[in-house]
């Protein structure tokens, strides 16, 4: 029996049921994690590749979401992934309104970052260490 993946991002399943609407709607999905510009520090999803990613920003999972045929990319700044790259990210949903750019806003909730940092056994899988 093989160890189960590590990964620094995660997304609940109400969080999941969302973007299997947005998909329907709009296609393949991304977030990129918002460095507190607009809506504080939220996740910000939009259609897969409305987003410009560049050299600057760092692609920190493919995230799989049932019924959903591509994996949600979930990317973020380098400079904000070295201030973060101890922390696991869980993408959440909650009842409100976020940022106007978000594709969920139009939907009445807004995606959220719950966090935690990661286990010493978790950031040595993550970082390639092997002891």
């Amino acid at each position: 029996m093989s160890a189960p993946a590590v990964s620094r991002v995660a997304v609940t399943s109400a969080a999941e049921e969302v973007l299997r609407k947005l998909y329907a709607a709009n296609g393949p999905l991304m977030f990129h994690q918002s460095g507190g510009c607009c809506d504080g520090s939220s996740p910000m999803c939009y259609v897969e590749g409305e987003f410009r990613t560049g050299a600057s920003d760092v692609l920190l999972a493919s995230l799989p979401v049932a019924d959903v045929p591509e994996p949600v990319t979930f990317w973020m700044s380098k400079d904000q992934f070295e201030r973060w790259r101890h922390t696991h990210l869980t993408v959440d949903v909650v009842p409100g309104r976020g940022g106007g750019f978000s594709l969920e806003a139009p939907e009445g909730v807004r995606f959220l970052i719950r966090s935690r940092l990661l286990t010493p056994e978790e950031t040595k899988v993550l970082d390639g260490s092997s002891e």
